[in-house]
């Protein structure tokens, strides 16, 4: 322990007095810091502050000098830097394992943080790729005809945020919950100041050293700053959004700023959560779901030694179940649970991050003691522990807590929905009905995940239309998905991940919502020609060049929107339709009967098939010959808007509609405007074609 846990800031890394000045009295004390220690051992690992940084400085570099690198690139090149930002941390992983023992966590906890977040950003990399356009704006719904020449129109989009991105972070998930904000963040364009907790902020360092040297960070793109943060609130400013993972009061307190109440900062929070893992009636012992639910509430206990802010602090359960699933629970803790220095083999829980953490988990639990729980499972004294180098004894040191397991009799009491010891902790609740359960979930005053082990739908759907409310996630368990399931502790990059009212009333994570959370939607309104402008895509009534080469001749270096072709028409007859309702077996009435077609109310008599006019559109506008268009891969968007009788002809109009390049291949899609017109010039059909155009 020679230095300061240095920050990177404004594309350098920085520690208090500059450079990396050794401990107090190297530049009288300013740099001291706040001591961290190993979890286990009590060994002192670095020091942390922020005394003196430029705070202000950092936020306007993002603001300048990462909006513009960021800016510079689509939403598909951020999503590949993402790509290869997770395949970089993935070569450096066991790096980021060994410093993690140090903060407490086991392999598995590891894998759970760092594997977590290289997974995040290896969604986020995908689904950029195969959600968003190869564009910079992104559109919200479809165009709004505001006139009825169709010359003002509206939609509306997302353009990314002017400011920087403020996550703060909590201490038990150093990597995974810097990366799941900052793969977002950055997909959207928006640059990143990751401010992790102290007790764990030397594995958030290691995450973000990794990505400075592999060179892949554009200019401003993410700093760090580790250490306290004061005065950092009032140098925000409209454009600007804050991300906070901690606790209820913390965000209350952040919440209530200057810059976030007037300013016109945005605020997302992911805090406390009482959440509630509920045992159907159904599932009595001997059931897959009994075991699946005794099983995911140990791990529930055990997994990052209970710091979780998913984990399970209230199991209801069936009053007449209530002692089989403590002493199920009790029996599995007993074979599978080694309490120790995780550096040890086969430990499996390792300690808390902190011995004030610890000491803060022992507070809570006497405070559910004092309020009637019962201790059926642990206590608050010191643990027997094994050591690293495997002996077993007391750790004076470090900051462990066994598993505890708490029973109250009457299950409305108030602390048990309310106070939270973040650790090995949980209480069983008894209930003896579905509403019971269902009120008790939501005396939790919002969480961020239920779950449900029921192999009963009925039952599932009462939990579920009775609690949703109250929740950001339910997961349902049972013997179908017990072992696939991701488990009750466990967000997902594809889910949202937050909670209503206790739980922050945030949302994270979501797939590609929780990159909008960093756009501003805007209403758009203008002529076709301004909004394709601005869009990228096209819009009818803008210019259309039907000119020169038909546009399927033409590689993607060359289309341009707008590039359109028009068909001549062709007529359809009775044995057209005849011919094709044989051939298809489609022989609905509304093709072959005259009688029963005339009294539909939505035809004349009988009427062209809808697939045969888009398979004769497509023999009006295809170019036979091979060229650039490499393949159809399908229609969206396919609306029958006025019938087809023989005698009637029909028309098409093929529209570049949007082009959109692939990065990393030898062609792109095209997104081509369809309208099949009659001889009346009446819209007989619209749809999207979708075709794979070479470079």
């Amino acid at each position: 322990m020679t230095t300061i846990l240095p920050s990177y800031l404004q594309g350098a890394w920085w520690t208090p007095g500059g450079g990396a000045p050794g401990l107090a009295g190297d530049d009288g004390g300013a740099a001291s810091g706040t001591e961290v220690r190993d979890a286990s051992t009590g060994t002192p690992i670095t020091r942390v502050s922020a005394q003196g940084a430029d705070l202000a400085g950092a936020l306007e570099y993002a603001r300048t000098v990462g909006q513009a690198s960021l800016g510079e690139l689509t939403f598909h090149q951020r999503a590949l830097l993402l790509k290869r930002m997770a395949q970089e941390l993935t070569a450096r992983k066991q790096e980021l394992y060994d410093l993690s023992a140090a903060s407490g966590a086991t392999r598995a906890d590891a894998w759970i943080d760092v594997d977590g977040g290289i997974g995040a950003l290896f969604t986020y990399g995908s689904k950029g790729r195969r959600e968003l356009p190869n564009a910079q704006v992104v559109l919200d719904g479809p165009v709004e005809n505001l006139s009825k020449d169709g010359s003002f129109l509206g939609r509306h989009v997302y353009t990314r945020l002017p400011g920087v991105a403020v996550q703060i972070n909590a201490f038990n998930f150093p990597v995974w919950g810097m990366l799941e904000k900052l793969a977002p963040a950055f997909l959207a364009g928006m640059p990143t100041l990751a401010k992790p907790a102290t007790p764990t902020a030397y594995v958030a360092e290691a995450a973000v050293r990794i990505l400075v040297e592999s060179g892949l960070l554009p200019e401003g793109s993410l700093q760090l700053v580790c250490g306290s943060v004061p005065g950092l609130f009032d140098a925000l400013r409209l454009g600007d959004l804050v991300a906070f993972t901690g606790s209820a009061s913390t965000a209350e307190s952040l919440r209530a700023h200057p810059a976030v109440q007037t300013g016109g900062v945005r605020f997302t929070a992911e805090t406390d959560s009482i959440n509630a893992s509920v045992l159907g009636p159904d599932a009595v012992t001997g059931t897959p779901e009994f075991d699946a639910y005794v099983k995911q509430l140990v791990t529930e206990l055990t997994a990052k030694s209970g710091q979780k802010c998913t984990a399970i602090r209230r199991a209801l359960v069936p009053a007449a179940l209530a002692d089989d699933v403590i002493g199920a629970v009790e029996k599995r803790i007993a074979e599978r649970v080694v309490l120790g220095d995780p550096r040890a083999e086969g430990v499996t829980m390792g300690p808390l991050a902190s011995q004030e953490q610890r000491a803060e988990v022992l507070r809570q639990v006497g405070r559910l003691v004092s309020a009637g729980g019962e201790l059926v499972l642990g206590g608050l004294d010191q643990p027997t522990v094994v050591h690293a180098d495997g002996s077993r004894g007391a750790a004076v040191e470090g900051a462990f807590v066994a598993p505890v397991l708490l029973r109250f009799d009457d299950p409305r009491v108030e602390a048990a929905h309310t106070v939270e010891a973040f650790g090995p902790v949980a209480a069983v609740l008894s209930y003896t009905s579905a509403a019971e359960a269902a009120q008790l979930v939501a005396l939790g005053g919002g969480s961020l995940v239920t779950s449900v082990a029921t192999h009963d739908p009925a039952f599932a759907r009462e939990l579920v239309l009775s609690t949703a409310g109250y929740n950001g996630r339910i997961l349902l368990l049972d013997r179908d998905d017990a072992r696939t399931s991701t488990g009750h502790g466990s967000p997902m990059p594809h889910l949202v991940h937050g909670g209503p009212g206790r739980a922050g009333g945030g949302e994270e994570l979501g797939g590609i919502r929780a990159v909008l959370h960093h756009m501003q939607r805007t209403a758009l309104q203008g002529t076709p020609d301004l909004l394709t402008a601005v869009t990228g895509v096209w819009h009818e009534g803008a210019a259309a060049n039907a000119d020169g080469p038909h546009p399927f001749r033409k590689p993607l270096a060359e289309l341009r929107i707008g590039d359109q072709v028009r068909t001549p028409s062709r007529t359809i007859s009775l044995d057209d339709i005849e011919e094709f309702a044989t051939f298809t077996g489609d022989t609905f009435y509304a093709h072959m009967d005259e009688d029963a077609a005339a009294a539909n109310p939505f035809f004349p008599g009988r009427v062209a098939h809808g697939y045969l006019l888009v398979s004769w559109a497509a023999g009006l506008f295809v170019d036979p010959a091979p060229g650039p268009v490499l393949a159809n891969y399908g229609l969206e968007d396919l609306r029958f808007l006025t019938p087809v009788v023989p005698g009637d002809s029909i028309r098409v109009a093929l529209t570049a509609k949007q082009i959109t390049p692939r990065e990393t291949d030898d062609y792109g899609e095209v997104r081509w405007d369809a309208r099949i017109l009659n001889q009346r010039d009446e819209l007989v059909a619209s749809y999207d074609v979708l075709t794979l155009v070479a470079k």
